[in-house]
């Protein structure tokens, strides 16, 4: 493949992932926890990139998409790990611990806390959750974009 057909199929496999969370959170009437929407602004990055870098022959450009992607699956993978109850996440979308909080705290807490939680699989595909996919695609991204850039 030439370096414009490998930046293409980059470009178009983050849009293509881009519109799979919106059609889940439109059409699936699944909303977005925080996690899943930090997954989104790599992707959206690096079909700018792409763009760009379709005009533009300059090869740091690639490098820029290859970032991008590899952002995106590393959050991605850190989300998985979230769900996985590997780790904790963000305490405004997981549960957490309540040990030594007060009662009118945790009441304050729960009641300003998101309603979708990052801890939590939605929908899963063989096993493996949306953000687990998300990363596995995006990790593949990656190596296009700098496969684009050795062209």
């Amino acid at each position: 493949m030439t370096r414009q057909q490998l930046i293409l199929v980059a470009t178009l496999g983050s849009a293509m992932m881009l519109a799979g969370a919106f059609g889940f959170q439109i059409i699936g009437e699944m909303p977005p926890c925080k996690l899943c929407l930090w997954q989104r602004w790599p992707h959206g990055a690096a079909v700018l990139i792409g763009l760009l870098a379709m005009l533009l022959p300059f090869r740091a450009l690639s490098y820029l998409g290859a970032l991008a992607a590899a952002t995106t699956a590393t959050i991605a993978l850190y989300h998985s790990g979230v769900e996985l109850n590997w780790w904790e996440g963000p305490t405004s979308c997981t549960s957490g611990s309540v040990s030594g909080i007060s009662v009118d705290d945790l009441m304050k807490q729960i009641m300003a806390a998101p309603v979708v939680r990052c801890d939590e699989i939605p929908w899963s595909l063989g096993g493996i959750s949306m953000a687990g996919w998300n990363g596995i695609i995006s990790l593949g991204l990656a190596v296009i974009w700098l496969a684009s850039a050795r062209r």
